[in-house]
């Protein structure tokens, strides 16, 4: 018999998987950062930092205020304290490192120029001279960026066009050929992965790639707590046939129990008789690129909430903003924040704010007005500035 949900448990069964509901007393330390990192199992990182970098969003959305300098030494740091590496995982982002064995075979696939971009594929098979002379100089002389490799005269053009140089390192990261040592700002510094990944983890017998992927899978569903195959499969950006297969053989196993829930079209998945809070407690600012709501089809389907990223729009065709954050408050997203922080000025700036109803609670107003000078706070920025017309509305308490 199917187990069936009301859209309330699940919406509660997700944003409790995602680590929303907890509420941290005292200092955030490195291993509260590690297991939030690791309940997540995924970091998207963009490069837009209109606010911040986007990495760092999330777990200040669930944990509050903690060093991003923890999260830095988590990613980049020494070996002893590195637990995170770079990868194509949700697009680029950091991971667990007891992740790295279930994607070598996607690190296979690409050197055989599956998976990754078309043109990165021809590159990988018309230029192993570039490569192959990429590879040594990292060999030699350690990690490097692509700006100390490039041979080009010209200026670089907007967007991706990429050196020779660079594009070899990006076809060597994919193959895993390299790896992430650190960043000199934002520059990815490449390196060796014997140098850079725990040797425990490299000297593991590879594991198929059926496997794998049913592990990663599971991941996917104990992060998001109840989720239909597709979402599953976008967690980790998994191949539609590979998931279709993987997900059965996990249901015929008894890994995965269908659900039903209601509204949603499709079946959807959980790891086992799921437990649902009677209720979630929970303001917080999310990251455009916050798991919780980066596959925008789900977030329609449990929040009822519309939402696009509007970067790449002409401003005079924005409905909403150029960076706009939702506002979470307990279970539903009730605002859209257009931030930016502006460390000229020492403020966070908010350019305009959305309202998903007609009129928020005087509680609900008090959580935005409390999320906004926190999140100011944490960025080290002096004050929240309002645009003229969000003060005329008192949208804030």
């Amino acid at each position: 018999m199917t187990l069936s949900l009301s859209l309330a448990e699940a919406r509660r069964l997700a944003l409790s998987a995602q680590g929303f509901g907890r509420v941290s007393r005292g200092a955030i330390a490195h291993r509260q950062l590690q297991a939030q990192i690791e309940r997540l199992g995924v970091l998207q990182i963009d490069s837009v930092n209109a606010v911040v970098r986007s990495h760092y969003l999330p777990a200040f959305s669930r944990l509050g205020h903690y060093q991003a300098e923890h999260l830095d030494e988590l990613a980049w740091g020494r070996a002893r304290r590195r637990r995170l590496f770079e990868y194509w995982g949700h697009e680029a982002s950091l991971l667990p490192l007891e992740l790295y064995p279930l994607l070598r075979w996607r690190m296979r696939r690409a050197a055989d120029g599956q998976g990754i971009y078309g043109q990165l594929a021809k590159f990988g098979v018309e230029r192993r001279d570039v490569i192959d002379s990429v590879l040594q100089a990292v060999r030699e002389r350690g990690a490097l960026g692509a700006g100390s490799l490039s041979t080009r005269s010209e200026k670089a053009g907007p967007w991706w066009d990429w050196s020779a140089e660079k594009t070899a390192l990006e076809w060597l990261f994919a193959a895993g050929e390299v790896t992430v040592a650190g960043r000199r700002g934002f520059e990815r510094l490449y390196d060796l992965p014997e140098r850079v990944i725990p040797g425990e983890l490299l000297d593991q017998a590879e594991l198929d790639e059926d496997e794998a992927q049913r592990r990663l899978l599971l991941r996917s569903a104990d992060a998001l707590g109840v989720a239909s195959e597709k979402d599953l499969r976008d967690y980790y950006r998994l191949d539609a046939g590979d998931s279709k297969r993987r997900v059965a053989e996990l249901v015929e196993e008894g890994a995965l129990l269908p659900v039903a829930v209601q509204g949603w079209q499709q079946p959807g998945y959980c790891r086992g008789e799921p437990r649902i809070p009677r209720r979630i407690r929970h303001s917080a600012l999310l990251s455009p690129f916050d798991s919780l709501i980066w596959a925008r089809e789900r977030t329609e389907r449990l929040f009822g909430f519309r939402y696009r990223l509007e970067i790449y729009t002409p401003q005079a065709k924005r409905v909403y903003g150029y960076y706009v954050l939702p506002f979470l408050h307990h279970e539903r997203l009730l605002a859209r924040v257009d931030l930016r922080s502006e460390r000229a000025a020492e403020r966070l700036a908010v350019h305009a704010v959305h309202l998903e109803e007609a009129v928020l609670s005087e509680e609900a107003r008090q959580a935005l007005s409390d999320a906004l000078h926190g999140l100011a706070q944490w960025l080290g920025l002096a004050d929240v500035w309002l645009a003229p017309w969000v003060r005329q509305q008192r949208l804030l308490g």
